[in-house]
């Protein structure tokens, strides 16, 4: 791995944003294919997580991609009150058990380190490639991919309009998340946010479409709206 990177980072980036999607997309399947969700998908996650891990700190590379504290001034930052309020989405209209209990343990485990993996392999490894050449393109090219991402739901038999409405609100949080790494040096609160929001989705309850598009208004006024205000207001950490 340290050679591929040293002779391209963004070919570095691609090959571990194609591994990640293929090993996730076969072990959700096996998972579906034994009767317990998630349950290989876990252990695929979590070792790929260990791996990137144990990658980026032995090489030093821990404050290169964000794995580290950042530099915050809380008043500056409105005490992350955006932030917070985003990542509650799921408990907006109550809770409800959609699986069974060990599912529901093995799909949140499993989302914890999605949100690891997306944040480092995207906003870091990505990002970071990208943004030697371009910093203002690369801040578009990663909210724009975090939110086209999510078609693939369509894929996956989910509905027209509540995935179209996914992705325009996705596409806010992921400018959010990486102005966030941007100007804090730090992809630690973007990973603990990922984490938070996919984890309690499988708590969420069904939504009908009314529901839906006040959601999609409200969180992307909050995430694009915090996201302008970070790259008005906060000095870069994170240089070109």
């Amino acid at each position: 791995m340290t050679k591929l990177r040293e002779k391209s980072e963004i070919w570095f980036a691609v090959i571990w944003i194609i591994a990640y999607v293929v090993l996730l997309s076969v072990s959700d399947a096996v998972s579906e294919e034994i009767g317990l969700i998630k349950s290989v998908s876990l252990v695929v996650v979590a070792v790929m997580s260990v791996i990137i891990f144990l990658f980026v700190k032995k090489n030093g590379f821990m404050e290169y991609y964000g794995l580290c504290k950042g530099n915050y001034d809380a008043k500056k930052w409105l005490y992350f009150i955006p932030v917070i309020a985003v990542s509650s989405v799921n408990f907006w209209f109550g809770l409800q058990l959609n699986m069974s209990v060990l599912e529901s343990i093995f799909y949140a485990a499993s989302m914890v380190f999605v949100g690891f993996l997306e944040e480092v392999i995207f906003r870091g490894f990505l990002f970071k490639a990208m943004s030697k050449d371009n910093m203002k393109s690369a801040i578009i090219v990663s909210a724009l991919t975090f939110g086209m991402g999510h078609i693939v739901n369509l894929l996956n038999g989910s509905a027209f309009l509540p995935t179209m409405l996914q992705i325009i609100y996705a596409t806010a949080i992921g400018f959010m998340l990486i102005m966030i790494f941007v100007k804090s040096g730090s992809i630690l609160p973007c990973i603990i946010f990922h984490a938070v929001v996919n984890s309690t989705s499988t708590f969420a309850t069904d939504k009908n479409n009314t529901a839906g598009i006040i959601i999609c208004m409200i969180i992307t006024v909050l995430s694009f709206g915090y996201g302008l205000y970070l790259m008005k207001k906060i000095p870069d950490m994170v240089a070109e």
